[in-house]
């Protein structure tokens, strides 16, 4: 397992910055099976009615995120934490598409807690993980095939370099129906306790765990 840190800047700025994480092995990553994709096409549709009258800065996640965001010189108006940005989608009525099985509980759970989480092929993660702050030279394709420019924000380093955010992912540890072993990432908000964020994350490893077999170990980073 690899261990997951927070850097100095990450701390100093925010003290009570937290990271849950959840490590699955042997898992069997394949097309969502119907009760999920029922699942998350009932969640979909009920958040799409819900969101017509609801201004999604009334989400107390969602506004924490932009704060965390405008706190680290990230404009959120420009680059949209992940859970926003999915939410914004369905609030325009635009579904989201259907990926595999785990991206689409990655969704599913994003949407349920509004707050970022990225999930990895950990054989494509190349020891420990470092939570920090990116550089002028800081950059990689993202999921959405751009080349993406972490100066300023938020992201997950391996020995490789950066990898993940709470923004959008790299291509290079990406989840595919041949993934095995999987990392998922949970940026929790701050004002959480750290024993609530445990039991978020707890709760979203084990209905993981029973969509993909295998076994998991999860925690909280702080």
């Amino acid at each position: 397992m690899p261990n997951i840190t927070l850097a100095p800047m990450i701390k100093k700025t925010y003290p009570d910055f937290k990271i849950g994480y959840a490590i699955y092995h042997n898992i069997v990553v394949e097309k969502s099976p119907q009760m999920v994709r029922g699942r998350f096409q009932f969640y979909q549709e009920t958040m799409m009615m819900d969101l017509e009258q609801t201004d999604l800065l009334t989400f107390p996640a969602i506004s924490e995120w932009r704060s965390i965001f405008k706190k680290f010189g990230t404009d959120p108006a420009k680059y949209r934490p992940s859970s926003e940005a999915l939410l914004r989608r369905l609030k325009k009525g635009t579904s989201l598409p259907l990926v595999h099985s785990a991206a689409d509980i990655n969704n599913l759970l994003s949407l349920q807690y509004k707050i970022p989480i990225g999930i990895y092929d950990l054989d494509q993660v190349e020891g420990d993980i470092t939570i920090d702050i990116g550089s002028e030279t800081t950059a990689y394709e993202g999921l959405n095939g751009r080349e993406v420019s972490f100066n300023n924000k938020i992201l997950s380093l391996d020995h490789k370099g950066a990898f993940g955010s709470p923004i959008v992912d790299s291509k290079r540890t990406a989840i595919t129906e041949e993934t095995k072993h999987a990392i998922q990432l949970f940026y929790l908000q701050p004002s959480l306790p750290v024993s609530e964020g445990e039991k978020l994350v707890t709760a979203s490893a084990e209905m993981f765990n029973q969509i993909h077999g295998g076994d998991f170990l999860s925690g909280v980073s702080s």
